[in-house]
């Protein structure tokens, strides 16, 4: 089959691999039909997370139909079309039954002799990311093995196409969760720092939940002016305006600061000088810079919701300022499965559109193109999809709906 693989930062090429098969007795093999490029994993292709291997299969939002069923598999069947949690979780250890499936304890067990440190707790495996998150192979690719089928795979109605249905994968739960995490509800204001894909889903579910004032911070205007357009957020661009934080306070009540913060940038925020080189020198995993604003444009008494990746130690965290405000943490991987039927609800009737940020679509055979647009934010990109040339077609817009060259639309072939 083709495949997605890795073969070093900023180097990831459409390999011929072999097809996976059943290993265990509750796997499935699922049929790709769409696939998708997620923020996080940008972070593989500069090379910055760690324990990756050449020839790694990558892609963690993906969905597609039942091709074949392991003995063990009661919950779907051949034919049936589902989308996948990019967490994988066995559904019935300590965690998994107290709704916590990104801390699952079964499906990582090797992550601490990885780490070098065997009483670190595992957490889940997740699809296509490293083999710190278990080795799995990834979803950017014509089939995919998906183990603990009876927990994982959701089935989708056919009354919906890919596009609208993929992220509820990952993004769209991932930013749901940060909104819950933060507080949001009727009547709140809430800022959100990062207008990618996940920061999006977030002011989408900000809306959705009563936010009533939502700001944006983002170095990139053209995001800004989507949310804008999308969600009614105030923007914030960071390379005009030297202190968000500042710029957000004065426009609250009483000056106090916004009552949450969403940090959907994560470890990868442009820092200072400092962090930098202590980044360069393997000294600190990840910038402060996001956080110390959040920290700052938070009224007391608010909430830092944190769905950005981090990893490391972090410069300049000024936990002393946060202990003065009294602020509240939340933080982590998204928890899923939990979600999805609440949030396919608010898709079946019209209140959540996630695909209106997709701007491109390609075949998967140019997956190594897509990641470079992602990447260096060319033709406006602010997300990409991916299908598989011998996929079934279940997407809303093919590939044939415009002229070749199209910003955002890409012709199969």
């Amino acid at each position: 089959m083709q495949a997605l693989t890795y073969h070093g930062a900023r180097d990831v090429r459409v390999d011929n691999v072999p097809d996976p098969v059943i290993q265990a007795p509750d796997d499935i093999i699922l049929r790709v039909t769409a696939t998708a490029i997620c923020g996080s994993d940008l972070h593989l292709y500069r090379g910055k997370m760690p324990a990756m291997k050449s020839g790694d299969i990558l892609g963690h939002e993906f969905m597609g139909i039942v091709e074949e069923a392991g003995p063990a598999v009661t919950a779907v069947k051949k034919g049936d079309r589902v989308i996948v949690p990019f967490v994988i979780a066995c559904g019935d250890c300590f965690f998994c039954q107290m709704n916590l499936h990104a801390a699952c304890e079964t499906t990582n067990p090797d992550r601490g002799a990885i780490m070098n440190k065997k009483s670190i707790p595992s957490g889940a495996a997740l699809f296509g990311y490293s083999h710190l998150y278990g080795g799995m192979p990834g979803g950017q690719a014509e089939f995919v093995r998906v183990p603990k089928a009876n927990a994982g795979p959701f089935k989708v109605p056919d009354t919906l196409n890919d596009e609208q249905v993929l992220f509820l994968t990952d993004i769209l739960p991932t930013g749901y969760q940060a909104a819950v995490n933060a507080g949001v509800g009727r009547g709140s204001s809430v800022a959100i720092f990062g207008a990618g894909p996940v920061g999006l889903m977030a002011a989408a579910s900000a809306r959705l939940l009563g936010a009533e004032q939502i700001f944006m911070i983002d170095h990139h205007q053209y995001r800004l002016d989507f949310a804008r357009q999308a969600y009614g957020v105030v923007p914030i661009n960071f390379d005009e305006q030297d202190d968000p934080a500042e710029v957000i306070i004065q426009a609250t009540p009483g000056m106090r600061g916004v009552d949450a913060v969403i940090d959907a940038v994560g470890f990868e925020a442009k820092g200072s000088t400092t962090e930098t080189l202590l980044t360069n020198l393997k000294l600190e995993g990840s910038s402060g810079k996001a956080l110390r604003q959040c920290i700052a444009a938070v009224r007391r008494g608010g909430v830092v919701s944190v769905p950005g990746v981090y990893a490391g130690f972090i410069h300049g965290f000024l936990f002393g300022d946060a202990f003065d405000k009294g602020l509240t943490f939340k933080m982590g991987q998204t928890h899923v499965h939990g979600f999805l039927p609440t949030l396919l609800g608010h898709i079946e009737s019209g209140e959540l559109n996630p695909e209106i940020i997709i701007t491109h679509r390609l075949p998967l055979s140019r997956a190594s193109d897509g990641y470079k647009i992602f990447n260096d934010k060319q033709e406006d990109c602010r997300k990409v999809i991916l299908v598989p040339e011998t996929a079934p077609q279940f997407s809303a817009r093919p590939f044939t709906d415009a002229a070749p060259g199209t910003p955002g639309v890409s012709p199969l072939g």
